[in-house]
């Protein structure tokens, strides 16, 4: 679903680049309610993450491959508006140093990949939460299915996207008809990774899952022949202590890198060779005839690989490592900025400045 230079002209560019823009200073305004001292290092984590899995093309058809998005992913684990930061992260290392999404095509990728995805992704989560039962299975569920349905999504946002400003002349029915028909079949990947990661993590901390937040179900008493809601402190004998290893944040995050990095630097080299959902569209379709060189090609990392290393295992397994890398520093480096910027806003000193201004 990267975006090459050259798919989407000029003005469309420019266009979503504002939009872009204008949602990451939205979700940086958003992100301070999101993230506390637990989620922060999180959030930083999730991004590399994101980048690693998508490293990991799966064949979805014959000549076609398909990876993970990230929205839905990012949505459900740290919020909406950390989850367009996440994403939007992951596409500027991998376009400024991996030379994948073009530079030109940084807003329209950003539009289709980050905050379509996301949005979509935790509107339809949020409504299946509130009809199904209040459980984990319940978030894992809404998982599946929301990062099912943002894949296709997006695929129809970037339809759009080229009827308005392609620069090839193609049919756009026969460009919605094969772009939301493969990534159907990629958002089936999409939601079993997505689920899968949601219900790791809400095994061993539930409480760092964003999505998660507020749906443990209260106790109740049957009074006269009703059930009422049990009082608080009658909760609190029946609910076991976690395990220490569980409620450990610094466990959760060093298990996380760990995945990460071997995902990138090892499981990434048995990935498909196939192109994607968007590359193999483009080509069969033609709407990838005007595609631009990336303005990044001669970059050392360019097509995840390190460059003067011949031997392609160890050069794109390096690569995915240097990638997880620079992600979660800049990543964290982010979130902690916004994470501070919240603590600054509440701080006694400023509540107390507010309380005598008033």
């Amino acid at each position: 679903m990267h975006v090459p230079d050259g798919f989407i002209d000029a003005p469309t560019s420019a266009v979503t680049g504002v939009v872009a823009a204008g949602a990451i200073a939205v979700s940086l305004r958003g992100a301070r309610r999101e993230l506390d001292e637990r989620t922060a290092p999180l959030a930083g984590l999730v991004a590399a993450f994101i980048f690693a899995v998508q490293m990991l093309n799966f064949p979805v058809a014959a000549g076609t491959s398909g990876h993970l998005l990230g929205g839905a992913l990012a949505a459900i684990l740290v919020g909406p508006y950390t989850g367009v930061l996440c994403v939007s992260v992951v596409l500027l290392m991998q376009g400024i140093l991996f030379a994948d999404g073009g530079l030109t095509a940084l807003g329209v990728n950003i539009t289709d990949m980050a905050i379509v995805t996301t949005v979509v992704a935790y509107a339809l989560f949020r409504g299946l939460v509130k009809v199904l039962p209040r459980s984990r299975r319940s978030v894992t569920v809404a998982s599946f299915v929301a990062a099912l349905v943002s894949v296709p999504a997006a695929a129809l946002a970037f339809t759009l996207l080229y009827g308005i400003g392609g620069t090839t002349d193609v049919s756009l029915g026969k460009v919605a008809t094969a772009m939301i028909g493969v990534h159907v079949l990629i958002g089936i990947g999409e939601a079993a990774i997505t689920a899968l990661t949601v219900g790791a993590v809400i095994a061993v901390r539930p409480d760092l899952v964003y999505g998660a937040r507020g749906l443990r179900q209260r106790l109740k008493l049957r009074v006269n022949g009703e059930l009422v809601d049990a009082p608080d402190a009658a909760q609190a004998p029946a609910q076991a202590p976690a395990p220490v290893a569980a409620r450990s944040p610094r466990t959760v995050w060093i298990t996380g890198l760990v995945a990460s990095l071997v995902l990138a630097g090892f499981v990434s080299f048995y990935a498909s060779a196939s192109p994607d959902g968007l590359e193999k569209v483009a080509a069969d379709k033609g709407i990838d005839k005007k595609t631009e060189e990336h303005a990044s090609a001669d970059s050392p990392l360019a097509d995840y690989g390190v460059k003067d290393i011949a031997n392609a295992r160890v050069s794109g397994g390096l690569a995915g490592v240097i990638g997880v890398g620079v992600t979660v520093v800049a990543g964290s480096a982010v979130f902690w900025a916004v994470r501070r910027r919240r603590a600054d806003d509440t701080s006694p000193s400023s509540t107390s400045t507010s309380s005598t201004s008033v």
